[in-house]
């Protein structure tokens, strides 16, 4: 591959772009890229990711690289073709766009001979009057041209219609473009397929205001095997946020992807080269059970996401539920993540292996019970328990949080510690020692 347009085509990176020709020529000397965020949620998410690739590949390839957080966009909201965004505050906007911008660190290289650079167009916007702004940009926009976007042109065909806001959110975006082109000569900008009405109206702008020519590339929209866009706004979202989508869930997501969708992914958000994705498609092909390329999948994008550390400790979780690991060695949020969606109940610190197994539904009468550890088929923490009146103990409990129960090989609970009533230690409930230990919020909704 002669250019990096190249590769990010085999990727399945690029779905539309202004001039392919001239892209192409352009991409073959150095130029500035840019991609905006706009803080609307407190973490970007599994859609965002793709626009973080594509700015990695360019900077790899030479490019200079522009990473905008819309602290004024972001005021505003993208309009979406179903209804009005609710608005943020100013204050929660920028603790949004803090947040934001800590994110994007580990995505970029951000030192060296070539390092890319955060910009805030809040910056530029909030001196700029209203009377300058209807002057030097409104001026070059037509409003026949502008209806015609597909999220306006929707909005316009329902009964709640556009405010004034929203509508003028692409002039907001294009003058992000004409600010950037000459304040940091940038001649391209990225984003996703759905973005195409904004990320043009820059190009148009900066013709118009500067007789120049300036270029768009967008990404395809990343869709299960259904056709279901992931992100904020379809419900499903995978947030990059570990406080948002854990580490441990992150990787679950990986790994349960559709054999049919596992070698289009790896080509996206992996640095896989073609022979290799090839040789995990196969394996995909003849040994499906194995999953090893949604393993690889799953690591390589956990790391890239949260660090070689998380995913070894999601790894290693991984193993302990299927009864190859040593439960002890997991980190008190790694075990919380891990059993968190895992079948079971509390359990008083001091019950039996016996009463354990009733109140998780592992049996389903104590004489049963008895009977599962008699024959060698009940293991606490993946040891094999001979004993059925063996209490539970505080060491039990992972971390004080939950002690594993497994039925043979694929039955498992967890017992979710408590302190039995009437004990002195105060009474707490397992759903209480989560909240107690667990700062995580509740993921908000919205775009």
């Amino acid at each position: 591959m002669t250019n990096i347009l190249d590769e990010l085509q085999w990727r399945g990176l690029v779905a539309q772009s202004t001039d392919e020709a001239s892209l192409r020529e352009a991409l073959d000397d150095t130029l500035t890229v840019y991609c905006g965020f706009d803080p609307t949620a407190p973490s970007l998410h599994f859609g965002n990711l793709v626009q973080l690739i594509v700015l990695r590949h360019l900077q790899r390839a030479g490019h200079r690289v522009l990473c905008l957080v819309g602290g004024s966009t972001g005021l505003i909201g993208d309009p979406r073709p179903t209804s009005e965004r609710v608005l943020k505050t100013k204050e929660t906007t920028a603790q949004y766009v803090e947040r934001i911008r800590e994110q994007v660190q580990p995505f970029l290289d951000f030192e060296g001979a070539n390092p890319a650079v955060v910009v805030n167009n809040l910056d530029w916007t909030a001196p700029l009057s209203a009377l300058d702004f209807l002057r030097d940009v409104g001026k070059h926009f037509r409003v026949n041209q502008m209806i015609r976007k597909e999220a306006i042109a929707a909005r316009l065909e329902s009964q709640e219609g556009i405010s004034y806001t929203e509508f003028s959110y692409q002039l907001l975006q294009a003058l992000d473009f004409l600010h950037l082109y000459r304040e940091h000569g940038c001649t391209l900008q990225t984003g996703g397929q759905d973005q195409w009405g904004n990320l043009t109206a820059g190009v148009d702008l900066i013709h118009r205001a500067e007789g120049a020519t300036a270029h768009v590339m967008t990404t395809p929209l990343v869709t299960d095997e259904n056709g279901e866009k992931y992100g904020k706004s379809a419900g499903n979202a995978v947030w990059l946020a570990a406080d948002m989508t854990s580490p441990y869930a992150f990787y679950q997501y990986w790994i349960n992807v559709a054999d049919s969708q596992v070698g289009k992914l790896l080509r996206v958000f992996t640095d896989r080269d073609e022979s290799g994705i090839a040789d995990l498609e196969s394996a995909a092909a003849e040994r499906p059970h194995l999953r090893e390329a949604q393993r690889a999948l799953a690591a390589d994008v956990t790391t890239l996401v949260h660090g070689a550390a998380a995913t070894a400790q999601v790894e290693a979780a991984s193993q302990v539920l299927f009864g190859r690991g040593e439960p002890s060695a997991l980190d008190p949020d790694t075990v919380r993540d891990a059993t968190a969606e895992l079948p079971g109940a509390e359990v008083p610190v001091g019950s039996s292996v016996v009463e354990a197994l009733v109140l998780t539904g592992l049996a389903d009468s104590r004489g049963a019970a008895r009977r599962l550890v008699a024959e060698g088929g009940v293991s606490l923490n993946n040891a094999k328990v001979a004993d059925a009146e063996r209490l539970l103990s505080e060491t039990d409990f992972l971390h004080g949080q939950v002690a594993l129960l497994r039925r043979g090989r694929k039955s498992l609970a967890a017992a979710r510690r408590t302190v039995r009533a009437g004990s002195g230690q105060g009474g707490i409930t397992a759903e209480e020692l989560t909240s107690a230990t667990d700062g995580t919020p509740t993921p908000p909704t919205g775009r």
